[in-house]
């Protein structure tokens, strides 16, 4: 497995394209480097995730693998498999999966749930305007972020293709609409899917494909979620009965159907393509960006926290940890500065056009724990940590006192701006501190969840604890997911209603400080900048995490601590905690940047058992950091 200088060409020159002339008939552009890891639609052209999830995803035969690493390149199969559902698919000849994908193979099989609401070009609704033409003649128009939601649906449609075409999924998609589209629409989205099973553009096709969607199966399917008297609440943001319903199909749980209690069995309508057996569910807005990248991490991160309950000796619950038992790990949406939006100038001083930055969560959403025995390896949920486990490397790991990772639980829930914030009151996300608008859940987790729905149904006192969003250290930037129209920066919250709410006077009164000393006099469009605005940078995002939790570790070793000195005085983390004196070396950067474009979960095999130990602390493998 070849690591040294596979993402150097990151570091080359970006061009973001951000104002179109018609008189010059070219589009200006500023020139930089995103270089925070985060798969946007902005500065990844190719579907597919970043360079290296493409290099190793694609599709490959047995004899092609590198010698010996077989076992990695089935870690996605085997993760979903073993979270996934029990009963498998029928591959055999002259089946609807044999027809789709020429093979009698195995694959993971994930739900695509598409909430659709809002889409639009400007202020008409999508399915009233155009599909994107196909092979039409000419340069291609240049379209800016926010003229057409087509752009962002045609992007996530490549990438759900990219990963069939991998051989290793097999992907099902649901376009949750409010009322019946277009003809042309359902099979322009058919024809985006033809590793998926899709049949080309009329244009493409052979003679004997020739045949129409109702005549054939078909990956994709328009579920029309309201009826008439809902018609106007499914269009309202505020209502949040667009996210009901996707958590309704994806759930499904009993009582919402034929009754019962048994979470195993969904009663929704057979007619429905999520009432099939699933290994994963991927609930997801228009507006978000899908890729394969967080499709693998989110599976890596659930076969962890399965090692960690299944352990031999699994962790015992602490007072500084998560309140839950049943964590999951969940997403927050990322974006980008966009020129287009009118108080562009007032935020460029929050950072530059080539760095994403979270606006629904900031430094005080979440804590950091550190999960002993949170670790799996290849063949499925299978603990590195436990000493009753076969293999050799996971007996070795086992006698390492410090063998599992750092996780960031969250202490609040994420809070969007108006009009999100309103529709997540009447529909929370499944997840508490998890997104409504981007969410997945494998078989297991969604069974887990279910039994606690049902339990809080029929009025029980003993039911289990709802799940809490976690996010894995070392693969942070795989859970930053692009909202792809990059209009979120600049937006005043809801009074009330932001991030670090649980810090509210704290901030108040740091903010009454500032007034008292004059810091910023003359200065308010700073001040309120500083206190009205949350835009919280993915590089500050992991930065905190990780000095709050090599601070937790500082606090829990230091046994006599000065009440004057400043800063850590036992363990610190060796690439943020540097001076000018002991500036940092250059394989710590390389480590970062290994961990910000997700190769601490792609190359788990290598980073968790090599006895190459300079990237643990990148991570999220090191509980004790450095010494001072």
């Amino acid at each position: 497995m070849i690591l040294c200088g596979s993402f150097s060409h990151g570091l080359a020159l970006q061009k973001y394209f951000y104002r179109y002339s018609k008189t010059r008939g070219k589009a200006d552009y500023f020139e930089g480097r995103d270089d925070s890891g985060v798969v946007s639609a902005r500065f990844v052209e190719e579907a597919g995730a970043n360079d290296e999830y493409k290099e190793f995803f694609q599709q490959r035969s047995p004899d092609q693998l590198p010698e010996g690493e077989a076992d990695a390149y089935a870690r996605l199969l085997e993760n979903c498999i073993a979270l996934g559902s029990t009963a498998r698919p029928d591959t055999s000849a002259g089946t609807v999966w044999s027809q789709w994908f020429q093979e009698n193979q195995d694959r993971c099989r994930i739900l695509f749930a598409i909430n659709t609401v809002g889409a639009g070009r400007g202020s008409t609704m999508l399915w009233e305007t155009n599909p994107p033409r196909v092979h039409a003649e000419g340069p291609q128009p240049w379209i800016s972020e926010q003229e057409t939601a087509a752009t962002h649906l045609l992007r996530n449609l490549q990438e759900i293709d990219a990963m069939c075409a991998t051989g290793w999924i097999a992907a099902r998609v649901q376009m949750l609409v409010c009322e019946p589209i277009p003809a042309k629409w359902t099979e322009w989205i058919d024809a985006q899917l033809v590793h998926c099973g899709g049949k080309p553009w009329p244009l493409d096709r052979a003679v004997d494909e020739d045949m129409d969607m109702e005549d054939r199966p078909s990956p994709v399917q328009i579920v029309v979620v309201a009826s008439a008297t809902t018609a106007d609440s499914c269009h309202d943001l505020k209502s949040g009965l667009m996210e009901k319903r996707t958590q309704d199909l994806i759930l499904a749980p009993p009582h919402l159907g034929k009754g019962g209690n048994d979470a195993t069995q969904k009663t929704t309508n057979p007619d429905l393509v999520s009432s099939g057996d699933f290994d994963l569910h991927v609930a997801m807005k228009w507006t978000t960006l899908v890729s394969v990248r967080a499709v693998n991490s989110f599976l890596q991160a659930s076969a962890d926290m399965a090692a960690a309950a299944s352990t031999t000796n699994p962790p015992s619950p602490t007072d500084n940890g998560p309140s839950s038992p049943f964590l999951v790990p969940s997403f927050v949406r990322v974006a980008y500065v966009s020129e287009e939006n009118s108080k562009v100038a007032k935020w460029r001083m929050h950072g530059d056009f080539f760095h994403p930055a979270a606006w629904e969560i900031c430094k005080d959403s979440f804590d950091m724990t550190w999960i002993p025995n949170s670790l799996s390896g290849g063949g499925g949920v299978n603990g590195l940590c436990d000493a009753d486990s076969n293999t050799a490397v996971a007996r070795k790991l086992s006698e390492r006192q410090d063998c599992g990772q750092w996780w960031a639980y969250f202490t609040e829930l994420q809070m969007p701006t108006s009009p999100e914030v309103y529709a997540n009151e009447k529909t929370p996300p499944p997840v508490l501190g998890g997104s409504n608008f981007f969410w997945m859940v494998t078989e297991r987790q969604r069974v887990e969840l279910v039994q606690g729905m049902v339990c809080r149904h029929e009025g029980k006192s003993d039911c289990p604890a709802e799940p809490q969003a976690v996010i894995p250290l070392g693969d942070l930037e795989s859970f930053l997911v692009n909202f792809t129209p990059n209009t979120a920066l600049g937006k005043k919250h809801v009074k009330g209603r932001r991030p670090g709410y649980s810090q509210e006077d704290d901030r108040e009164a740091d903010r009454q400080r500032v007034l008292e000393r004059k810091q910023l006099q003359d200065h308010e469009e700073i001040e309120k900048a500083l206190f009205d605005y949350t835009i919280y940078p993915a590089a500050l995002f992991h930065k905190d995490a990780t000095l709050k939790a090599a601070r937790a570790r500082d606090a829990a070793l230091t046994t006599h601590r000065n009440a004057e000195a400043v800063g850590p005085q036992t363990v610190k983390s060796s690439y943020y905690d540097v001076t000018i004196t002991k500036p940092r070396g250059p394989v710590l950067g390389w480590c970062q940047a290994a961990a910000r474009r997700g190769l601490c979960t792609l190359y788990a095999d290598y980073f968790r058992t090599s006895n190459d130990e300079r990237c643990m602390e990148a991570c999220g493998l090191k509980r004790d950091f450095a010494p001072l």
